[in-house]
C-alpha cells in the first residue's frame, strides 16, 4: 500500500461515516481508474433501502461504473477502495465488473468482532482473497490496511452482544 491508496481508503472511510451518519451501515467504496480520476463513490445503502443485496457499497459501486458504460479496459486498470473487505457477493461482482486491483481497511474478521456476530449472523465465511483467488484472471487483492481508521465509523453502531 503506498500514499495514493491510503488516500482513498481514507476517503472510503469518510464515506462510510457518512453513511452512518444517514441511517445506513457504515461502509463505502470508491473505483479509481489508473490515471487517479474518480469514477464513482457507493455507499451502504441497506438501512434506507432494506436491501441486503444490491446495497452493499461495493455492490452499488460497481452497478455505477457499468451504467456509467465504463469501458473494461479502463476498469482493468483500476482499483477498488472498501472501507471493509469486501464479502463473497461483492468480490464476484467487483470480478465480473473487471475492477483489476481490490484494496480494503477493516479484515471481515475485524467487522465481525466490531457487529458482535454468532454463528447465525456471520454470514458467509469465504474472504475476499479466497473468491478472487478463484477467477481465472484474478484481480489483485490488498488488505487489510489501516484498520484502526477503518473501525471508527463501526464503532458504536452495532448493537452490544
Amino acid at each position: 500500500m503506498n500514499d495514493t491508496d491510503a488516500r482513498h481508503l481514507r476517503r472510503a472511510f469518510a464515506l462510510a461515516q457518512q453513511a452512518r451518519d444517514r441511517g445506513d451501515r457504515p461502509f463505502a467504496a470508491i473505483v479509481i481508474a489508473g490515471d487517479g480520476t474518480v469514477l464513482t463513490e457507493g455507499m451502504s445503502t441497506q438501512g434506507s433501502s432494506g436491501d441486503g443485496t444490491l446495497a452493499h457499497s461495493e455492490m452499488n459501486a460497481c452497478q455505477a461504473v457499468v451504467k456509467a458504460g465504463i469501458p473494461r479496459e479502463v476498469l482493468a486498470g483500476a482499483t477498488i477502495y472498501s472501507s471493509g473487505e469486501p464479502c463473497a457477493m461483492c468480490s464476484a461482482a467487483i470480478f465480473y465488473t473487471g475492477i483489476g486491483r481490490s484494496v480494503y481497511g477493516l479484515s471481515n474478521d475485524a467487522v465481525l468482532a466490531l457487529r458482535n456476530a454468532t454463528p447465525a449472523t456471520a454470514g458467509l465465511s469465504l474472504s475476499c482473497r479466497a473468491v478472487m483467488a478463484s477467477a481465472a484472471n484474478p484481480p489483485v487483492v490488498e488488505g487489510p490496511c489501516l484498520e484502526e481508521e477503518a473501525a471508527v465509523p463501526h464503532r458504536g453502531y452495532w448493537p452490544a452482544p
